[in-house]
């Protein structure tokens, strides 16, 4: 992994690759980078930012592939979002 990080999530996607969303660097400071892990390779990959940085959240593989980021914490306030990630990255819904 590029950011070391608790707090996150991580889904598996329909193609193997893992992807790993937010989360909290150092037990301080939230992140809102996403990358993607190819267990084929072995090789982790950035896969963008997620508009706000967030811990506590949840990651979902929907049926048509994507995935959908939701709820969470922002600097330990609990926010009310949720953002969709698609093959171009995270775009906010």
């Amino acid at each position: 992994m590029h950011h070391r990080r608790d707090s996150h999530a991580a889904v598996v996607l329909n193609n193997g690759k893992v992807l790993v969303t937010g989360g909290i660097f150092t037990e301080v400071f939230p992140l809102h980078a996403v990358e993607l892990y190819d267990p084929s390779t072995g090789n982790w990959t950035d896969a963008g930012n997620m508009p706000m940085e967030l811990e506590w959240h949840t990651a979902s593989v929907l049926k048509d592939g994507n995935v959908l980021v939701s709820g969470g914490n922002q600097y330990g306030v609990p926010v009310n979002t949720a953002e969709l990630y698609n093959p171009h990255g995270i775009k906010n819904q």
